[in-house]
């Protein structure tokens, strides 16, 4: 199971995201990083051992703007692989992205269209590209109005894998930054109803949380609040074999 760090961009810089209410988001500060550029914490990152970054680049999800030029130089300059949600809805957004050093498409059901275009994302990124996250407040699915997809967590997800999806991140949105605990309850049926390669964000406390979502079978987790507080240790996560 890896564990992957995450950073939130917002107005260029890198700030704590607490529950989903992007007006209280505040710049990032952290144990590890003196300086809140998303560069600067890429590297502290790298530095530490960490291979992988997810990086939710709100001013792009916000704007839908394609100039992702800052993502570029993260990823030459800290050398981490970057898995990127950038508000993207289509193909050719997600190939700039892409064409900009990123590693790995995120596709949130939050700013999702359409199902299709998982589909379509698969087809023309390749399955190994794409990563859906699976954006929730809560047990309830958020995504846009008139979105034609199902309403429920799992049945939404079945539908994602007959168009080829292989990974997706359970993000739970209200969880994120506050220290709540992962929900456990569905996970478990995510891992064992839709055998799809799981991910988890939102809500991660302590290495005894790794641990268990390792146990569990879960593939990644996105970790933010608990790295930067020191409540989660560079030397835990070697100890438990995490790092």
């Amino acid at each position: 199971m890896k564990v992957i760090p995450v950073i939130d961009i917002l107005n260029g810089i890198a700030v704590h995201a607490v529950k989903g209410i992007r007006s209280e988001y505040k710049p990032l500060q952290s144990i590890l990083s003196d300086s809140a550029q998303p560069l600067a914490v890429a590297k502290a990152f790298r530095n530490l051992g960490f291979s992988d970054l997810y990086v939710a680049d709100l001013d792009a999800i916000i704007d839908c703007t394609t100039s992702f030029g800052g993502l570029k130089q993260v990823a030459e300059s800290s050398g981490i692989k970057l898995m990127v949600d950038a508000g993207i809805t289509n193909i050719d957004r997600a190939k700039s992205l892409l064409n900009n050093g990123v590693s790995k498409v995120v596709v949130g059901t939050e700013t999702m269209q359409s199902k299709s275009f998982v589909g379509e994302a698969v087809k023309h990124l390749g399955v190994d590209r794409v990563i859906v996250s699976l954006d929730l407040k809560g047990d309830k699915v958020l995504a846009k109005e008139g979105f034609d997809g199902a309403k429920e967590p799992i049945s939404l997800l079945r539908e994602f894998k007959e168009m080829g999806l292989a990974e997706v991140i359970v993000l739970d949105l209200s969880r994120v930054g506050s220290g709540e605990g992962i929900n456990i309850d569905l996970l478990r049926k995510v891992i064992d109803e839709v055998s799809l390669e799981t991910f988890v964000g939102g809500g991660v406390r302590s290495i005894e949380d790794l641990v268990q979502l390792r146990d569990l079978g879960v593939s990644g987790v996105l970790v933010a609040t608990a790295l930067h507080t020191g409540k989660i240790s560079v030397k835990q996560l070697k100890q438990a074999k995490l790092l």
